[in-house]
């Protein structure tokens, strides 16, 4: 079937504090699909068939997407997985180098305003340097903050731990400790400075040779 394109364009009067390539919520949203339709009353896009969503850093799949526009522009984005599938999304992170987060769910909510990525059921978030991992977490739900770049995981599907829910799980791996951090300079070894050699009569007084027979005791210098 033929892909469409939708291009929502954002305008929002007022923007939080700036953030360095975080800049995704100033940006244009562009959904593929292949099928969509628009309400302009309700405000509501439905996109249905290997959604892409894709807002300046952030990329989000999915089979099947809703995406509303409240009074103020801001976007309220569904996504749900295709059957046997899982719903995703990446993003950059703010920071030097290469720096991302990535995550699937059987759904992902995307909050516009808050920029908050909710993770629904069968839940995963990875943190990444390049391809690196360094940081993993797992569980029936997952919240993200991209703007304080924090977590949080509970053991049901519907936001709330409770007794007797599932479990979730964190990973982190090991530092590597040997490494300098970055930014910081490598350390170096100190200089050698060589001794100046001092002549006699000029400055400090050459030492006197032990005397003949005497052990350790040195000339006084007196007549």
């Amino acid at each position: 079937m033929k892909k469409i394109l939708l291009s929502l364009l954002l305008s929002v009067a007022a923007i939080g504090a700036a953030r360095a390539e975080k800049a995704d919520s100033t940006k244009e949203t562009v959904i593929l699909a292949d099928q969509g339709s628009a309400d302009d009353v309700k405000q509501t896009r439905t996109l249905t068939g290997n959604v892409v969503l894709t807002k300046g850093t952030l990329t989000m799949k999915s089979g099947r997407a809703l995406v509303t526009v409240d009074p103020q522009g801001y976007q309220f984005a569904t996504f749900w997985a295709a059957p046997g599938g899982l719903a995703t999304f990446r993003q950059k992170r703010d920071g030097e180098g290469d720096l991302w987060v990535e995550g699937e769910a059987e759904r992902v909510e995307y909050n516009d305003k808050t920029e908050i990525v909710q993770l629904f059921s069968k839940a995963k978030l990875t943190r990444l340097e390049g391809t690196k991992k360094t940081d993993e977490a797992e569980g029936p739900y997952i919240s993200y903050d991209s703007r304080k770049e924090v977590f949080s995981l509970e053991n049901t599907a519907t936001g709330e731990s409770k007794p007797g829910g599932g479990r979730v799980k964190m990973v982190m791996q090991p530092a590597n400790k040997g490494t300098p951090a970055k930014g910081a300079a490598p350390l170096k070894a100190a200089p050698v400075v060589p001794a100046v050699p001092v002549a006699p009569g000029k400055g400090a007084p050459a030492a006197s040779a032990p005397s003949a027979g005497a052990g350790s005791a040195t000339a006084t210098g007196e007549p």
